[in-house]
């Protein structure tokens, strides 16, 4: 079982959405610059994240994406699952037909594990993420103008 790009993309780019939205909407070219994501796949996967209700868009000047509620209320599971990504690691999708129409030996190990992938991520939340981010921008070390160089935890407003 692998986490494909489409899952770890959105997972980024709805955080890269959370740690700005406090200065007004987001615009995707942004996060697609920042991220180093093409603006049309985040397109199509802000798309999915807006139907299953994560974002919402805000149109005209100044527009661009917000979160459309509460980044404690929205899981790492819950974006994974909106972009139509499977968290499953059966080789049968859970349909128990896979050695001959029929289910294999280690039908059970695979589900488990498909349960507990899913638990885990459904346990982590955006808010979690962005505290995480955070804190490591708040350790890195950063250039100060004149050259000196200061620890970030040390500068009243770090840009993440």
């Amino acid at each position: 079982m692998r986490l494909t790009t489409k899952g770890r993309f959105a997972v980024t780019a709805m955080l890269d959405l959370a740690l700005r939205q406090e200065n007004g909407p987001v615009t995707l070219s942004g996060v697609a610059e920042r991220q180093r994501i093409s603006l049309s796949y985040l397109e199509q996967l802000f798309g999915k994240l807006r139907r299953h209700e994560l974002v919402a868009s805000v149109r005209g000047p100044g527009g661009g994406y917000c979160l459309a509620r509460d980044a404690r209320s929205i899981s790492v599971a819950q974006i994974i699952s909106a972009v139509d990504e499977p968290l499953d690691a059966t080789q049968c999708g859970g349909k128990e037909n896979c050695h001959d129409e029929h289910r294999c030996m280690t039908h059970d190990l695979w589900s488990s594990l498909s349960q507990r992938m899913y638990e885990y991520l459904d346990s982590v939340n955006l808010h979690d993420l962005m505290v995480q981010q955070r804190e490591r921008a708040g350790h890195r070390v950063v250039m100060h103008e004149h050259g000196a160089r200061v620890a970030a935890s040390d500068i009243v407003r770090v840009q993440i």
